[in-house]
């Protein structure tokens, strides 16, 4: 399975962790639990690399939703999306990682004009923990 290796590696998990925060399909966490496999690179090492693609994934959500217009997001997952916010703030962005309703939370979150530091800090911090988790039970240091 050493279908991918060296430099070239981390740059397919920044990939395919930016892709799989968009709204494309990637598919980052196997790509992850893959290289942890392969023992080639460090979990920090991994874990950053992954969290920053998909960081920067959601972040992209985040600028695309500035230039929606107001009556866009006016739509079944947005709306609900806008109305978490709303109701519980920049704390909602820690859920950034799940799927299906993490792509509109970031797109809403820019649509609202929440402030850009604190979103980059939520999403960050969201999207590391399920890296992490996920690397602590593939290393079989969780479960």
């Amino acid at each position: 399975m050493d279908w991918i290796s060296g430099d070239s590696a981390l740059w397919v998990l920044f990939s395919t962790g930016f892709l799989s925060a968009t709204l494309l399909p990637g598919g980052s966490e196997a790509n992850l639990v893959l290289l942890l496999k392969q023992n080639q690179f460090s979990v920090a090492t991994l874990v950053l690399v992954a969290t920053l693609g998909n960081t920067l994934g959601g972040m992209t959500n985040y600028w695309i939703g500035r230039f929606i217009p107001a009556r866009t997001l006016e739509q079944k997952h947005g709306q609900r999306a806008i109305n978490w916010l709303q109701r519980y703030g920049y704390w909602t962005l820690l859920l950034s990682w799940l799927p299906i309703i993490g792509d509109p939370l970031c797109l809403a979150a820019g649509w609202l004009r929440l402030k850009q530091r604190w979103c980059w800090l939520l999403i960050a911090m969201g999207k590391a923990l399920r890296y992490v988790i996920l690397a602590l039970v593939t290393r079989g240091l969780l479960f």
